[in-house]
């Protein structure tokens, strides 16, 4: 059966499909809403064995992704920075663009990105969803020390304004009118995040002590099971890389290089890749410093010379040196084995 060629423009609510053959002859273009049934609608019109379908990387797509696997015979999803599809070209429309899809895909030179099989997926919206939750609660700390602040109250004398001493200092802090109610209200929602981070904090731990992968990760100084976890789902599969810098250019932490002839220049990092593993790595790097090593010692040397936080970035990209090796000695290794590496490198 001859090779069939689909591109597909996705879109929330609907998406623009142009299949065409191996000489590039269009076969049938149309149009169908997001939906369980537009999906079946297109699947029918498809060839399990000779269909090949691209689908530009979007929030919807591994939702779609999964609603189409099975009924084709591959699919992928392209990068859209990396795969220049409207080079040379003045118009941009949804069916433009469904039809150059399929055209690369056809001429194979599309990048294609990983596709997170689903049980890592729902790991990683596991630890976005504390990371967000924790963020939420700093900002509502920082507007509470805020409003004090504007209304001129004095702290009182403790270490934690949001400890046992403090909330019952904030439950009678003399502020009066409508930042009374601003303050009750923000106090309120930080209760309502801490009584959510709770049991969650404890699920991530969980998580991570079952993951052989978190679990090594987690012997890293400054890592801990919240950040090995999150780390590790981030990255899913270390096979996706050959050597480290791969991963610090994964994570955008490499710098923008200008090079031609003699002369090059180094730029602020790219910040051109999963922000959620940027943010991660900087966290964990912020222990390097202390590090009793030779990259402690490289790391104290840096940050007085460039200061601290280009330090800290420097470090975040240096540990993909150890995640590389750690995660390769864990997947070697079984389980039992792994409890055992662990007890010995933990000594």
């Amino acid at each position: 059966m001859e090779q069939e060629y689909i591109g597909i423009d996705l879109h929330k609510s609907f998406f623009q499909v142009c299949s065409i053959r191996t000489t590039g002859e269009r076969i049938w273009e149309g149009r169908f809403p997001t939906t369980a049934s537009g999906i079946g609608d297109f699947l029918r019109r498809c060839h399990a064995e000779s269909s090949q379908v691209v689908v530009e990387a979007s929030g919807p797509a591994w939702s779609f992704i999964d609603g189409i696997t099975g009924g084709v015979h591959s699919a992928v999803v392209v990068d859209p920075r990396k795969t220049k599809l409207k080079a040379g070209y003045a118009a941009k429309t949804d069916r433009l663009d469904a039809r150059r899809l399929a055209d690369a895909l056809r001429r194979d030179s599309v990048v294609t990105v990983y596709i997170p099989p689903k049980p890592i997926r729902d790991v990683r919206e596991l630890c976005r969803y504390r990371c967000a939750l924790v963020r939420m609660r700093v900002s509502l700390k920082q507007r509470i020390h805020a409003l004090l602040v504007r209304q001129g109250v004095p702290l009182p004398n403790v270490s934690d304004l949001f400890g046992v001493r403090g909330q019952q200092w904030l439950a009678q802090a003399p502020v009066g009118g409508w930042a009374s109610n601003s303050l009750a209200g923000l106090c309120g929602l930080a209760e309502q995040i801490d009584a959510q981070l709770a049991p969650l904090h404890a699920i991530v731990e969980g998580t991570a002590r079952e993951d052989p992968i978190a679990r090594a990760l987690d012997q890293i100084p400054g890592m801990g099971p919240v950040l090995a976890l999150m780390i590790r789902a981030e990255i899913g599969a270390i096979e996706r890389f050959t050597r480290p810098a791969q991963l610090a250019c994964y994570a955008g932490l490499v710098p923008h290089v200008h090079k031609s002839g003699l002369f090059r220049h180094y730029g602020p990092i790219t910040k051109q890749g999963s922000p959620w593993l940027r943010w991660a790595l900087v966290e964990a790097a912020m222990h390097g410093v202390k590090r009793r090593d030779a990259l402690g010692r490289w790391a104290r040397r840096l940050a007085m010379q460039k200061g601290g936080l280009k330090a800290r970035v420097a470090v975040a990209r240096m540990l993909y040196y150890e995640i590389f090796r750690i995660w390769h000695s864990a997947e070697r290794l079984s389980a039992p084995v792994v409890d055992k590496y662990l007890a010995t490198a933990h000594q």
